[in-house]
């Protein structure tokens, strides 16, 4: 293979992993939710939402302090997006000779057009990440003035519609947190296409064994809903 067709072959190549792994997630998500932990952590949320409401004059300080927590982290992850945004576009207007230092260091790094749109791809990886962090703050932000309301005093079209923004908010942070893995070989694409080639299937690879539970998670969570639902009925006796 000549060294000018490396960019075009393995780069789209690289894409064409990530690309399928996570059309592969989304539906896995869509329509095996517990079988990932996206899926998992959504219905966790959810029925954590429901406990908290049910009885806000004993839970709302924790509910209120983990809402904050949440909007501490994705504040950091923001705050380090918007920066490093900063930094790659500074760098790039000081440094005129970067391409022909980096095209030294490793074979098939040409330097044209391509440098451009790896450094655009870089940086429009952080600042997508920085929108979904932000968006994640927002929704977090109107869910702590809402999860203090009284559950059974409220509707079930209520509670539905916190937990819900709620888990709108998580699936902005893990949108977010993906962007951050994304810059990873997108970084590496700046000293050539063999090293983002090979960090696209190692990603892959990674993110297959973070994003899927196993058999042991999957025990546990059904676990805990069959507890969470002899807590709610031996709950409706008591009332009864």
């Amino acid at each position: 293979m000549q060294e000018k067709e490396l960019d075009y072959i393995l780069v789209p190549l690289g894409l064409v992993f990530l690309g399928v792994y996570h059309t592969w997630l989304l539906l896995t998500v869509l329509f095996y939710p517990t079988k990932t932990v996206i899926g998992t952590n959504a219905q966790t949320t959810h029925r954590w939402a429901v406990n908290m409401m049910n009885d806000p004059a004993a839970n709302g300080v924790l509910a209120v302090q983990t809402i904050r927590n949440s909007m501490m982290a994705s504040t950091v992850l923001a705050t380090a997006a918007i920066s490093l945004s900063a930094l790659i576009s500074v760098y790039i207007s000081s440094s005129s000779n970067v391409d022909s230092i980096s095209s030294e260091l490793v074979y098939g790094n040409k330097t044209d057009i391509i440098s451009s749109i790896k450094y655009f791809t870089i940086l429009l990886c952080f600042l997508l990440a920085f929108l979904c962090n932000v968006q994640c703050i927002r929704y977090n932000a109107h869910v702590s003035f809402l999860i203090t309301l009284h559950g059974s005093k409220s509707s079930s079209q209520s509670i539905e519609y916190v937990a819900r923004n709620l888990n709108r908010g998580s699936f902005f942070w893990s949108l977010g947190l993906r962007a951050f893995y994304f810059s990873f070989p997108l970084f590496l694409w700046v000293f050539g296409p063999i090293p983002m080639f090979v960090c696209c299937c190692t990603l892959s690879v990674v993110l297959y064994f973070l994003d899927t539970t196993t058999s042991f998670t999957r025990d546990l969570h059904k676990l805990s809903v069959k507890d969470y639902t002899k807590v709610k009925d031996v709950e409706s006796g008591g009332q009864t």
